[in-house]
């Protein structure tokens, strides 16, 4: 009888340290799915880049993995007077912004002012060119994009065929920004005349560069960029 009592209670104990190990490899195994799955979506979230183009009014979201478009939407951008910056930016700040800015704001790393990509609270102006040179977006497709993308997430930004002129050639003079006035100082730095920041602002600096290399390219002196200008920097609009 004893016996059978000590083989009932090894039983018992074996069959609770059996269900005991079962339950914790059960919990482990979850726990490690749930964290491969959080690293992949993290991951999969590093491959996206949002393609801007301004002349089309459009923003796309692009998993450059595949190689393919996520979502497409409508949007606003810059007047002329304040136009939508163009180049190769990065998402530096998120908010939950309100008024004019719409639900959402994904702030860009634009070396000559703050711009950035927001809602709006009159969504009838999508479509259109009447921002200060922010991109504007409903409210309801900045919520979802907001939702999509991390900081770091690269934003390229066009404007038609010819990159950083995607406004033609403008007479810059001192005090005008822009992805313009950032490559002429790229091409006076280049040329060892130019030694400020590369901040597409044009200063005191970006001027005194400039003059500095007209009189030693036999030209008159001037503080206007016009086509002349881009001519001897080596700045032309090719398709």
């Amino acid at each position: 009888m004893n016996k059978d009592i000590k083989m009932f209670i090894l039983i018992i104990l074996l069959v609770t340290v059996f269900l005991i190990l079962g339950n914790y490899i059960h919990r482990y195994s979850t726990m490690k799915k749930l964290t491969l799955e959080d690293v992949y979506l993290k991951d999969k979230a590093t491959n996206y880049t949002i393609l801007i183009e301004v002349d089309k009014k459009q923003l796309k979201l692009v998993d450059r993995e595949n190689e393919s478009i996520i979502k497409t939407y409508p949007i606003a951008t810059g007047k002329p007077s304040s136009p939508t910056p163009l180049g190769t930016f990065k998402i530096i700040e998120k908010g939950q912004w309100g008024e004019g800015f719409g639900t959402r704001w994904m702030g860009l790393n634009v070396p000559w002012g703050k711009y950035g990509i927001h809602g709006t609270n009159k969504p009838g102006s999508i479509g259109g060119n009447l921002s200060a040179g922010c991109i504007r977006m409903r409210n309801k497709d900045v919520e979802e994009l907001y939702s999509m993308v991390n900081h770091n997430t690269i934003v390229i930004i066009t404007n038609g065929l010819y990159g950083s002129f995607g406004q033609g050639f403008r007479e810059l003079k001192p005090g005008d920004r822009g992805a313009d006035v950032l490559e002429v100082q790229k091409r006076l730095a280049q040329r060892g005349y130019y030694e400020g920041s590369l901040d597409g602002i044009y200063g005191e600096g970006m001027k005194a560069s400039l003059i500095r290399y007209l009189k030693d390219n036999n030209m008159t002196p001037t503080d206007k960029i016009n086509y002349g200008v881009y001519s001897i920097l080596d700045i032309i609009l090719m398709e």
